[in-house]
């Protein structure tokens, strides 16, 4: 049960969601920084690699965002990290409460067998 592809992948989801929180921090830390290039975080697209082929486990990425700059050489757009930290909270919220549902199952079933 605690070692199932779902259980791993929304354990990879959480991590992957972490750090690109982490991120979008140091972005909008940053916004009025020159030369400073946004980060992405990546691991979607390998994350439903690992679980197709039945692992569920990857490492997130981060890589320089290739979106335009501004005058002063930055490419932080205030508006577009806002939606990217409320996009990533409510995915780390659904997959919080995914293992919950997934925990609770077991206390469930751990209470009617005692």
């Amino acid at each position: 049960m605690f070692e199932s592809v779902t259980i791993r992948a929304l354990t990879s989801a959480l991590d992957g969601l972490s750090q690109r929180q982490r991120a979008i921090a140091d972005n909008i830390a940053n916004v009025n920084t020159p030369n400073y290039h946004a980060k992405r975080v990546l691991f979607e697209d390998a994350l439903a690699e690992s679980v197709a082929e039945g692992s569920g486990v990857v490492a997130a990425t981060t890589a320089e965002s290739l979106e335009p700059t501004r005058l002063d050489g930055s490419n932080v757009n205030l508006d577009t990290e806002t939606l990217s930290n409320i996009d990533t909270v409510l995915r780390y919220q659904f997959a919080t409460q995914a293992i919950g549902g997934s925990f609770n199952g077991v206390r469930t079933a751990l209470r009617t067998t005692s």
